[in-house]
């Protein structure tokens, strides 16, 4: 078995090109690396995560993403490691594993525990790893999926790791020629995608749902919003109706790997356009936000 690496190793000690993940506290070949079977995350889906974009080799708006990683934690009852360890395995594993244009993930789950919803007292699994960044479309078709977000539940606003819902969603989408499913909450209002925000434009305002929707709080949807006020794009989070996607001038999903991408029509009509004008101005602030400021 290979010897696994402290994170302060250095790039010659990390020379085997076998692709590696922090796991714990240190670096591990990724064929070498060992979960307990009892594991929390694996048992009952106990665990919050964070993606990250990297780009040059730099995680994007580490900090916001820190900040939301204790959040979901916390509402959760986890202990998540300090920012400057998480932020050296991060190093660590984009070093590793030789890439500069990355998708970053950091997990923490429950831990080894009972065959049961009991938390046991076991540490927290940490792990943290990276992939290359996949290219998106220029624009995606959406679908609405018929099962609700529950915008009252004890995780909604929570980052977990419980993605069943998602997945399902996903499949759904694909089935109904679209490549990303939308949510309505319990009140028939717009929530959000399987892992985006939504927004749509109407008569040159953009509108988002909020927070009590039950969607994730995005930080690219954060850092969208903020580029509105310095834009002068007016811009609000109201509750929307079901439709308002359908009836919008244009509508765009937002995320950290997506950044702004646009939608092209949803449950089958077809949006005026896609991208539309206010959407391009928006992805071409957004870009030059990552050029200017890696951590906003």
């Amino acid at each position: 078995m290979r010897t696994r690496r402290g994170i302060g190793s250095s790039v010659a000690e990390m020379s085997d090109p076998t692709p590696s993940v922090w796991l714990d506290g240190a670096l591990v070949a990724v064929e070498d690396a060992r979960i307990s079977p009892f594991d929390h995350g694996l048992l009952v889906g106990d665990g919050v995560f964070e993606t990250l974009r990297v780009y040059g080799g730099v995680p994007f708006a580490w900090h916001r993403h820190y900040e939301r990683l204790v959040h979901s934690a916390t509402g959760l009852g986890l202990h998540a490691p300090d920012s400057a360890t998480l932020r050296s395995a991060a190093d660590a594993v984009l070093t590793a594993n030789g890439v500069a244009e990355a998708r970053l993930r950091i997990t923490v789950t429950g831990g080894p525990s009972p065959l049961g919803s009991e938390r046991g007292n076991a540490r927290p699994t940490v792990v943290v790893a990276a992939s290359e960044a996949r290219a998106w479309a220029p624009s995606e078709r959406v679908v609405t999926v018929p099962w609700p977000r529950n915008e009252r539940g004890a995780t909604a606003g929570l980052k977990t790791i419980s993605y069943a819902e998602n997945v399902r969603a996903l499949a759904y989408a694909h089935d109904h020629d679209a490549t990303e499913a939308i949510f309505l909450n319990t009140r028939g209002e717009l929530c959000e995608a399987t892992g985006s925000n939504v927004f749509t434009v109407a008569e040159g305002v953009v509108r988002t749902p909020p927070g009590d929707s039950g969607c994730l709080l995005g930080v690219t949807r954060a850092l969208v919003i903020e580029l509105c006020g310095e834009l002068g794009i007016p811009a609000d989070e109201p509750a929307l109706p079901a439709e308002a996607v359908a009836t919008a001038d244009e509508a765009f999903l937002t995320s950290s790997t997506r950044e702004v991408q646009a939608i092209s029509g949803v449950d089958g009509v077809t949006l005026p356009a896609a991208p539309g004008p206010v959407s391009r101005r928006l992805a071409a602030a957004f870009t030059d936000l990552v050029a200017r400021d890696s951590d906003p």
